[in-house]
């Protein structure tokens, strides 16, 4: 009995933790701006972004699951 509440608890744990990681929210440092989402295909925002700050050092990360 004591096995399976233990099971339990760490699926219950597990989902927690998955729920908190995915809509938890996010937050940057102070004096960083905010996180941006850009939506499937449109690459604009991250073009004028990307290009309005040509005097400063600038990197672009595209990360993928696979």
């Amino acid at each position: 009995m004591n096995r399976k509440r233990t099971f339990l608890a760490v699926i219950v744990l597990a989902l927690l933790a998955a729920v908190y990681y995915f809509y938890g929210g996010s937050r940057t440092p102070v004096g960083q701006t905010p996180l941006v989402s850009f939506p499937a295909g449109d690459l604009a925002p991250l073009k004028s972004a990307f290009n309005g700050s040509a005097s400063s050092v600038r990197v672009v990360v595209m990360l993928s699951p696979t």
